[in-house]
């Protein structure tokens, strides 16, 4: 793990067989883990589902899965 000038945090990660770097703030990080620690997956195993649904950029969709999840959440402790 590497941090950017922006403070973004680059991690490379295994996703599909090939390796590949992505730069993600660490909150993103950070939920991006608890959310694969839930579904009892590596970190590397969930960015590979959202890869191959992926319609853009991988640290855009990934954003977008963090923001899912975090939304899933609210609305099962509202609900």
């Amino acid at each position: 793990m590497s941090r950017t000038r922006s403070g973004l945090e680059r991690r490379t990660l295994t996703v599909s067989g090939h390796r590949t770097s992505v730069a993600l703030e660490p909150a993103f990080w950070q939920e991006l883990a608890a959310i694969a620690k839930s579904r009892g997956l590596t970190i590397a195993a969930l960015v590979t589902e959202i890869d191959a649904a992926r319609p853009g950029s991988l640290a855009s969709a990934i954003r977008v899965r963090v923001v899912e999840g975090l939304r899933e959440a609210v609305s099962c402790r509202a609900g």
